[in-house]
């Protein structure tokens, strides 16, 4: 099995920073891309942030210089910084990770349960 445990969620006033970390455990192989999701009220989950095994990070527009994604690959951990948050930013952030395990070998996708992050105006 396979879980995906998120942190650091809360609630930050319009133009303050959060910084989201997901750590992945149980039977891993390997992890291909690691990284985020955000889902708001009403409004389907969208990508946040995502890196590649490679380090190659793409990022949604909206998010583009003001969050960072980092990974490490010794540790099967992803983080999030997030800076001049938005009120638009609040929604529920998900990781997300396709990893092969060691007794299936084949890539699944994988979610954590995901934290909430809100931003007042």
């Amino acid at each position: 099995q396979v879980h995906l445990v998120e942190s650091g969620g809360g609630l930050v006033q319009a133009g303050g920073s959060l910084r989201l970390s997901c750590a992945a455990s149980g039977s891993i192989f390997s992890i291909n891309r690691m990284g985020w999701y955000r889902q708001a009220p009403g409004k389907r989950r969208e990508l946040v942030a995502l890196m590649t095994s490679g380090r190659t990070a793409n990022y949604a527009d909206s998010v583009k210089g003001r969050f960072t994604v980092a990974r490490d690959n010794a540790k099967n951990t992803v983080d999030l910084q997030m800076n001049s948050l938005k009120p638009e930013d609040t929604a529920v952030y998900y990781c997300n990770a396709g990893i092969r395990t060691t007794t299936l070998r084949s890539e699944f996708n994988y979610w954590g349960q995901g934290t909430q992050v809100t931003v007042s105006s």
